[in-house]
């Protein structure tokens, strides 16, 4: 369990961020300048703050009160930053094994950290040869070899381009399901958050306006302000059904709802992380006939949020979804909570989250099986 209380100033800027964590994954989330990365650091023992306190599974790391302050070494927090800060004249190897003489015990193994994060083959390599991603599996590494009791992963794919952000989120959940750490993920996109967790702690100019389960702090004003500044998204776990190479498709369930989605390369059975922006979900009172839309899912509306001159209105179908929709449309719909409704969804508007594009798909054209790579996504509606 992780408890802090902490203020700090720095120029016009003010931390001033109380919480309590559990076990478990919790997402740090909020706009540019919001304080995430100062937190961190304080955390981390590479800033110190004015005043507070931080108890770390029972330990007194930090308080102003008693004179209290441990330095970094000793706190057992891992940190992986944006950058992955390897050290450039050690090769993979050595970076990886930096520190563990130090290491409590009860640590993980080298080879199964090499295992986890699949980096046999790199640990020939110098520094300067990885790639991004690569980069960050090292340094991800290097801090799970620390044996930490706590690690804090500081915005750890924002350097990364899109597609290998989705080669590293694998990797992520990886260490979340195999090692059971405590975790701070910071980042600025809520599907990548909520892709590893569901937990959030919202920060704002210093302060954390909101914590708790995705599904129940969105609906706090500032929270939910906040989310859809920077992009409200649903984040859906889906299990694939099959894929058609030929109609550029895949199909997947969530109980008793079908999903057409863009053609994914995951075999049948597997688990689809997908995210699907609120703007892009439409509402009708009934099935929409002599449509390309593929997906209109049948639900009833359990709550409307104002925002603005917007509205965020919650379905149940069988799964949380969240469509954005203006004040105009639900006037004419008459939409009101119990209302009964279909969420009109295109197939592209669909992204895939986290998934590995070393596997082939199950192709299924008729009744024909097989396996083959897949094509580029084609523009499907």
């Amino acid at each position: 369990m992780l408890e802090f209380a902490l203020k700090l100033t720095q120029g016009g800027f003010t931390l001033d961020a109380a919480l309590r964590l559990d076990a478990g994954v919790t997402g740090l989330f909020g706009p540019s300048g919001s304080g995430k990365s100062t937190l961190l650091a304080v955390l981390a023992g590479l800033q110190r703050p004015a005043e507070g306190r931080i108890t770390l599974a029972g330990e007194t790391l930090f308080d102003t009160a008693t004179g209290v302050n441990w330095p970094p070494h000793r706190r057992r927090i891992g940190v992986v930053f944006q950058d992955g800060r390897l050290l450039p004249h050690l090769g993979v190897t050595a970076n990886l094994r930096f520190g563990l003489p130090a290491r409590a015990t009860g640590g993980p193994s080298f080879d199964h950290v090499v295992e986890v994060l699949a980096l046999s083959g790199l640990l020939s390599r110098r520094v300067q040869a990885l790639s991004g991603g690569e980069r960050q599996r090292v340094a991800l590494g290097r801090a799970l070899l620390a044996a930490p009791q706590l690690l804090l992963l500081d915005e750890p794919l924002a350097a990364l381009d899109e597609g290998m952000k989705q080669q590293i989120l694998p990797f992520l959940r990886r260490v979340k399901e195999d090692f059971k750490l405590p975790m701070i993920y910071v980042a600025h996109a809520i599907n990548e958050i909520l892709h590893l967790t569901s937990t959030l702690a919202v920060m704002d100019a210093g302060r954390i306006i909101g914590y708790g389960r995705f599904s129940e702090i969105i609906h706090e004003q500032r929270v939910l302000a906040l989310a859809h500044a920077l992009g409200l998204q649903n984040v859906l776990s889906l299990t694939v059904v099959s894929s058609d190479v030929a109609l550029g498709s895949t199909s997947a369930r969530h109980g008793a709802q079908t999903f057409l989605l863009p053609l994914a390369r995951l075999a049948p059975g597997a688990t689809a992380q997908v995210a699907v922006r609120a703007e892009n979900i439409a509402l009708a009172l009934c099935p929409a006939a002599h449509t390309t839309i593929q997906n209109q899912l049948p639900g009833v509306i359990t709550r409307i949020t104002p925002l603005a001159n917007r509205l965020l209105v919650e379905v149940d179908a069988g799964l949380p979804l969240i469509a954005e929709v203006s004040a105009r449309a639900v006037n004419d719909l008459a939409l009101v909570k119990g209302t009964p409704v279909y969420c009109l969804i295109k197939a592209n508007a669909f992204a895939f989250l986290g998934q590995d594009s070393s596997l082939e798909v199950p192709t299924q054209t008729g009744n024909t099986t097989g396996h083959s790579p897949a094509p580029k996504r084609p523009g499907l509606a």
